[in-house]
């Protein structure tokens, strides 16, 4: 990475644009000298930041030699008790572009640089105020948008997940360091680590990072998002309950049927939690070239779904042929713990206590007006019910990252080949090779083990200023 430590650096920590405060951050071991150069007190004399205390405000303005640039609120954090370990200076000044880019120019006219993408966490990850997968968490809990999000974000932000991880390689170092023990000793026929203790080490182990591993699902969906498709035959009404949840025109609504030909997609927050609806075209044999791409895009999507919606018009699809269609989907459905929720769409004309006991034979079927917004609000309730988030322990560690889980899995396969070669009676030298990789990849996780690639794919992904 072309991150020099030895430079001070500077950047906007608060968004571009116009506010009522911004605020700058100044890092590194020159910090208190620039801000020395350029703040003066309300008093108008020079203050020595090396000599006040840490975590203090000083109220002053900002000079270019003669020139006022602002007035100023400068916050004070001495290493090692700032955010990345560096001495840091924290300018909060007026929000207008132009003020801000001043004391942007200023600082780096001081002696500054302007500071990369994740460079202020990459260096609280190596000053040791952070492991990696503490510092990923930083990133998630600036791009959380729901509630679910932000808080298995701060959980790993605060160590939950990396104390797991720590606590699986501590028990594995043990052991590990008892067989290259065993080496050092090996004319001896010495034997230091008992096989059985390590055999039950490992089996558990493995059932811990299994856990977390198959945690990823759950975590994929409140990071990213639960996916709904909203399927069924054309004309049924899909894209207008999606513009119904969206409560905006988004898609094109016409009593023409194979009007939608590609998916519409949309993000909608329902009580804390994401959903990403798919509006799809409708289901049907076609011999139009484009509207047979469109239906071939619905069946890509129904299979990457966790939530299926699947409409049916009251006055053409009846019972039989809706079980018929139900049963053809969930035998084609790769996952098996897709949720389907049928909806029986067009209703305003209709007797729906027949409807009800019609239908009565489906789980949670539910029966609406799309256009006339009619129990769209049970809808909802049932979606929510469905994926009920609520139950979450948010307490316990969820993998969120690609990352981790990729780590994890290749964790539990260096542990069975550990299993496999106790078993198989292998001498110690093998043994140990094998508890090596399965401690490598778990350090891959928290940072133990690192190259300057996997640094750099992580931090560039942050914003300048963090």
């Amino acid at each position: 990475m072309n991150f020099n430590r030895e430079d001070t650096i500077a950047a906007l920590a608060t968004a571009p644009g116009v506010a009522a405060i911004a605020m700058l951050r100044l890092s590194g071991k020159n910090a208190f000298d620039i801000i020395n150069k350029i703040f003066v007190s309300k008093n108008n004399k020079k203050k020595d930041f090396h000599k006040v205390k840490s975590h203090t405000l000083h109220f002053g303005s900002l000079r270019d030699g003669d020139k006022e640039v602002d007035e100023v609120l400068i916050s004070v954090f001495k290493n090692p008790h700032s955010y990345n370990g560096e001495d840091t200076i924290e300018i909060s000044c007026h929000g207008s572009p132009y003020i801000t880019q001043q004391v942007l120019n200023l600082c780096v006219k001081s002696g500054a640089r302007l500071a990369y993408a994740g460079e202020f966490t990459f260096r609280a990850f190596i000053n040791g105020k952070l492991d990696l997968s503490q510092a990923e968490a930083v990133a998630d809990v600036i791009a959380a948008d729901s509630e679910s999000s932000h808080r298995v974000a701060l959980q790993q932000l605060r160590g939950g997940f990396s104390n797991d991880i720590k606590k699986l390689r501590d028990e594995l170092i043990h052991f590990a360091s008892l067989i290259e023990l065993e080496l050092d000793f090996s004319e001896e026929d010495v034997v230091f680590a008992n096989r059985e203790q390590l055999k039950k080490l490992v089996s558990g182990l493995q059932i811990t990072v299994s856990s977390l591993s198959d945690s990823f699902e759950l975590g994929n969906v409140i990071k990213n998002g639960i996916p709904v498709v909203i399927a069924g035959k054309p004309n049924v009404g899909k894209s207008t309950l999606l513009n119904v949840l969206l409560n905006e025109e988004r898609a094109i609504v016409s009593e023409i049927a194979g009007t939608t030909r590609d998916t519409i997609e949309e993000v909608i927050n329902i009580n804390g939690v994401i959903f990403r609806f798919t509006d799809t075209a409708g289901i049907r044999e076609t011999v139009d070239k484009i509207e047979s791409l469109g239906v071939q895009r619905t069946y890509e999507k129904l299979g990457q779904s966790a939530v299926i919606i699947y409409m049916i018009d009251v006055d053409e699809t009846s019972k039989l042929e809706l079980e018929e269609i139900l049963k053809d989907l969930k035998d084609n459905l790769s996952d098996a713990k897709t949720i389907i929720l049928p909806v029986v769409n067009k209703i305003d004309n209709s007797d729906l206590k027949s409807m009800e006991k019609e239908f009565q034979s489906f789980d949670k079927i539910t029966f609406i007006s799309a256009k006339n917004k009619l129990n769209i609000d049970r809808l909802i309730k049932l979606l929510l019910e469905k994926v009920n988030l609520s139950k979450i322990n948010f307490d316990s560690s969820i993998v969120v990252n690609a990352r981790h889980k990729e780590a994890l899995d290749n964790t539990n396969i260096a542990l069975q080949k550990v299993l496999l070669g106790i078993n198989a009676g292998i001498t110690g030298d093998f043994l140990a090779s094998d508890i090596r990789e399965a401690l490598y990849h778990l350090g891959l996780i928290t940072g133990e083990i690192s190259t300057d690639d996997l640094l750099e794919n992580i931090f560039s992904r942050f914003c300048i200023g963090k």
